[in-house]
């Protein structure tokens, strides 16, 4: 798979510069709008405080869509907007919140995580994503239900997360994550991952 680079090694700040660097000629763009889709979950979180400290995104003008989120109120501890709302909307970034009718935009990046399981989003396994799934947000229940986070799931499906410009994915240092993410790029497993990137055209960038 040529259109995938993978950086390995990289922490917290290498790995915000990169996020800030993709939007750093947005003042000269005509005053578009970005759209981004990004993970919850414990690592994309350091990451986004330190990308805020930089001061050179654009934030005024640029939506932030988690790729899934868990079905409980956004003041749970458990919601990934409410952890958006509460760290982007300061900075300026309209978080926006994912329902079953959601009208999704071609996102500018698709930042997605990945499970140990091979799960991206809320698309586990057990969910047999399609790639040509008409709809662009499902809800879902995993199976097993993940003992910190036992709860039914919305999340965008594999088309709406391959709607956009470029992909980057943030593995944290897993060893064996790496291990799963690069048995999916030999086609080594048929795992949601692996789905995505068979039909990923746009170019991506994995931090392990």
């Amino acid at each position: 798979m040529d259109n995938i680079e993978i950086i390995e090694g990289a922490g917290v700040a290498e790995i915000a510069e990169w996020m800030d660097r993709r939007f750093t000629n947005a003042e000269s763009d005509g005053g578009q709008r970005y759209a981004v889709t990004m993970p919850g979950g414990s690592t994309p979180f350091p990451i986004l405080k330190r990308w805020i400290t930089y001061g050179t995104a654009p934030w005024a003008r640029i939506e932030i869509w988690p790729n899934d989120d868990r079905i409980v109120p956004e003041d749970h501890e458990a919601s990934n907007t409410g952890k958006m709302r509460s760290l982007l909307e300061p900075a300026g970034a309209a978080v926006m919140g994912l329902q079953e009718d959601s009208a999704l935009p071609t996102f500018a990046l698709t930042w997605l995580g990945m499970g140990e399981d091979g799960h991206i989003a809320s698309l586990f396994p057990n969910t047999d994503p399609a790639i040509d799934d008409a709809q662009n947000v499902r809800r879902l229940t995993p199976d097993p239900l993940p003992p910190h986070a036992p709860f039914d799931r919305i999340t965008m499906t594999l088309p709406a997360l391959l709607n956009t410009q470029g992909i980057v994915f943030t593995l944290g240092g897993s060893q064996l994550k790496k291990d799963v993410f690069f048995a999916a790029m030999r086609g080594e497993n048929d795992l949601p991952i692996a789905r995505l990137l068979r039909s990923a055209r746009q170019s991506v960038t994995c931090f392990t």
